[in-house]
């Protein structure tokens, strides 16, 4: 049985990873289904500068959560289940769901992003790429959700 402090400890864990998968889940959602539509009220400079500006809050922002998100999965792997050796299907999908998503942040991150960033008038067809990934975050990110939830034993 664990103690009072240790329960604690890990349930802290537990809700930063969770809070972590709101952020890059709920930012991913938010990005394409509430800034795109509203970026078409707005003339192509003014477009191009709010999203450029959003996107760059929104990705500097997953710069902190990623790590976090893998790390406290991770720990309470390692920690918590005596390491990957005999984890659960579930647990497996996640990390390996959750590493996809990670390499597809640093890829819209490092090649699109700053392509469009550096451009000095951005194409639109480069914001579609870049929301073309966010879209494929956001995917990954429910299919995580779903495989944690069809183990959760009730």
């Amino acid at each position: 049985m664990q103690s009072q402090s240790a329960t604690i400890l890990w349930g802290l864990v537990l809700t930063l990873h969770l809070l972590g998968m709101a952020v890059w889940v709920g930012g991913s959602a938010a990005m394409l289904f509430v800034l795109r539509p509203s970026l078409g009220l707005l003339d192509q400079t003014q477009r191009v500068s709010v999203d450029l500006q959003s996107l760059r809050r929104f990705l500097r922002l997953l710069w902190l959560v990623v790590p976090i998100m893998l790390l406290t999965g991770w720990a309470m792997e390692i920690f918590r289940q005596g390491g990957f050796a005999n984890a659960d299907w579930h647990i497996n999908a996640m990390q390996g769901l959750g590493i996809l998503m990670a390499l597809v942040f640093a890829y819209l991150y490092f090649g699109p992003f700053q392509k469009a960033r550096r451009a000095l008038r951005p194409k639109p067809a480069m914001f579609e790429s870049i929301r073309s990934l966010i879209g494929t975050m956001l995917v990954i990110g429910v299919a995580i959700v779903v495989v944690a939830s069809l183990d959760h034993n009730f």
